[in-house]
């Protein structure tokens, strides 16, 4: 019986580190680009993005300000299939109480969030990250950006986050570049056709 109790102690710590490897969308965020609407401080929305190790970490957190609301607008630097999403608050009111997510619109806006979501979620109050609310695989399976709308909490004049975890799997976006470059050089072609052609002509060379 011991060394059956010491594989359980050993699988629950597995599990712990699992997550730990699980939760590390936050390394694949465009973190300069990362965009939070309506936070009290400037900047604090990006610190709730952070390892798993830690999500009980009290002294960076973001809190609206005008509102409850809070809008954040999180490019990643690949093509995401998010399947799992964990949120850290604290047991009071200004725990968020739902969250909408929206695939592939950047630079949302208060003025948009009115639009149907992609999905949504009634939150629980949750200190320590423990709940795990799922997307939809098949809807959020290719995302380059996601955004999380908190429209509302469980009563109070703000709203605090202290963690969001993301997991999911992350590939490299080899197209994202190509198509950059395809959109900007058409309106070079037509306003500039024979200097285009002339500097393609010397690359050659």
């Amino acid at each position: 019986m011991p060394h059956s109790h010491c594989h359980d102690h050993d699988h629950d710590h597995v599990n712990v580190d699992e997550l730990g490897l699980q939760y590390n969308l936050f390394q694949k965020i465009d973190k300069d680009n990362l965009q939070c609407l309506n936070e009290s401080e400037d900047g604090a929305g990006k610190t709730v993005f952070k390892a798993w190790d830690q999500r009980l970490d009290r002294i960076q957190y973001v809190e609206s300000d005008a509102d409850e609301e809070l809008l954040f607008n999180i490019p990643f630097t690949g093509n995401v299939k998010l399947k799992g999403i964990r949120i850290a608050s604290e047991d009071t009111d200004s725990h968020p109480a739902k969250l909408r997510l929206f695939k592939n619109k950047p630079n949302m806006t208060f003025d948009n969030v009115s639009m149907a979501p992609d999905q949504e979620f009634e939150l629980q109050k949750d200190t320590d990250g423990v709940l795990e609310y799922n997307p939809k695989i098949v809807t959020f399976s290719s995302v380059t950006h996601l955004t999380m709308h908190f429209p509302s909490n469980f009563g109070a004049e703000s709203t605090k986050i202290y963690y969001i975890g993301l997991k999911g799997e992350w590939t490299p976006g080899h197209n994202h570049g190509v198509t950059i470059c395809t959109y900007e050089s058409r309106p070079m072609l037509e306003d500039h056709k024979l200097k285009h052609l002339d500097s393609v002509h010397k690359s050659i060379d």
